[in-house]
């Protein structure tokens, strides 16, 4: 696609910092949502700093080539769970999460380098277009159902079943029209920042309802807690994981440890597949083979030992995050220097109250309409892919059909507690179908 700003490119410092900050209002959300769904007493303020922190040590070990903002990983929810469940207490279990974050990353770092010494044309081999595109299509479409279900947000009717709130869609659909006409109608700057213009319009319209529903006791019209905002403390230290969990150190068994890498070890090599889709699907928006230059052993250094960091300070996982490339295809705005500035605001933002508990305060209908466009240019990412397959030929048709089916009807599989994830499922099912059935020069073997 055209970029606007390329990998290389810098903006001048006025552009940077918007563009930082939508950056941090797309991949907010879902950042600071694993701490809130996780609780225990797991700091929102803390994970986005761990992101920050995540996010930086990925541009260093890929040499700042690849412009992608890491967020906390919905993938090891499951073993954030695990340990705190087999803790003796919250303090061991913060230990716990550090622990888990240090075996994911060793599995990085192991496959990092089978890869440098294997090199990735093997990757291209198993995974090639036929594979790679409609997996990445799963990514977008398998979050279709939390974009829709946040824009529609819920309220009891009369018999007291929840239904839509029609004031969540309207002020979902307003961000979602403004986004949309921001980015194809704007001019220059506009153009640019679609998402922070979209936002702030469903923000407005969400405070609007919200002062009406207050004043005339309607509830389903009250679309912010404003109450949030009071007791708030100006700048405040966040609740850095590490504390907590120097705490618990004298708690820690071998048999917690077993359960600890159990949890964590078997995510970690699925996370690695959905590694690989993402990094295609965005090097085909910035237009440089990501898995050759940097090469995919940096980028799996960088988001292991990345997502070991953030967790040392946040208790969350990192990964790469789709909504950072959708904000990047949607905006042509590949600029690595908008990544880094990204990451230094959520370092600095995160010690500031006001600035956190107004991002947090963003109702989820509006954030709803924003990734319905985010998640669903990562969907046309992965078909952009297959452009070039011929789905007349029925081995190319089987390939696609069973990745797409598998992914959107959402197969999973769990053994104990590790659960394979529609995306992970897909991508497997994929892989084995393109192996078994023959080959003939009709297939497109990889993403050019």
């Amino acid at each position: 696609m055209n970029l606007i700003y390329g990998i290389k490119d810098k903006p001048k410092f006025g552009q940077i910092i918007v563009f930082a900050f939508q950056q941090l209002l797309a991949i907010l959300a879902a950042t600071i949502a694993v701490p809130a769904i996780i609780g225990n007493g797991m700091s929102q303020s803390a994970a986005l700093f761990g992101a920050g922190v995540g996010t930086i040590v990925y541009l260093l070990f890929t040499k700042f080539s690849s412009p992608v903002f890491l967020g906390s990983s919905f993938a090891f929810i499951g073993s954030m769970f695990a340990a705190f469940g087999g803790a003796v207490s919250a303090q061991a279990g913060y230990f716990g999460l550090i622990l888990g974050a240090a075996f994911a990353g060793l599995v990085y770092v192991a496959i990092a380098i089978i890869v440098k010494l294997a090199g990735v044309k093997w990757i291209n081999k198993i995974m090639p277009a036929v594979v790679i595109g409609p997996t990445v299509s799963i990514i977008g479409l398998s979050l279709a159902g939390n974009a829709v279900g946040d824009l529609k947000g819920s309220m009891l009717n009369a018999a007291g079943e929840e239904v839509a709130n029609p004031y969540c869609i309207i002020a979902g659909l307003v961000t979602l029209f403004v986004v949309i006409l921001a980015s194809v109608y704007g001019k220059k700057m506009t153009k640019l920042i679609p998402f922070i213009i979209g936002i702030l319009a469903g923000y407005i319209v969400a405070t609007i309802f919200t002062l009406v529903g207050s004043k005339i006791g309607n509830d389903a019209m009250v679309l912010i807690d404003f109450s949030v905002f009071s007791g708030m403390k100006i700048v405040a230290l966040p609740e850095f994981t590490f504390i907590e969990a120097a705490k618990g150190i004298k708690e820690i068994n071998a048999s917690y440890i077993a359960t600890i890498a159990v949890a964590y070890i078997p995510v970690a090599f699925v996370v690695f597949a959905e590694h690989i889709a993402d990094h295609k699907n965005l090097s085909s928006i910035v237009g440089v083979e990501l898995l050759e230059d940097p090469g995919l052993h940096r980028t799996l250094l960088g988001d292991g030992i990345g997502s070991f960091c953030g967790a040392f300070f946040g208790g969350c996982p990192n990964t790469t995050y789709g909504e950072s490339v959708g904000c990047v295809a949607i905006t042509g705005n590949a600029s690595i220097v908008t990544i880094f500035a990204t990451a230094i605001m959520a370092l600095v933002i995160s010690f500031f109250g006001p600035f956190v508990t107004f991002l947090s305060s963003i109702p989820s209908c509006v954030m709803g309409g924003v990734c319905i466009t985010l998640y669903g240019f990562i969907a046309v990412s992965g078909l952009k892919m297959i452009q070039k397959v011929d789905l007349g030929n029925n081995r190319n048709l089987f390939v696609v059909a069973v990745i797409l089916i598998c992914g959107i009807g959402g197969l999973t599989l769990t053994f104990g507690k590790v659960t394979l994830t529609e995306v992970a499922c897909a991508l497997i099912l994929g892989i084995i179908v393109n192996a078994i059935l023959p080959k003939d020069n009709t297939v497109e073997e990889e993403v050019k």
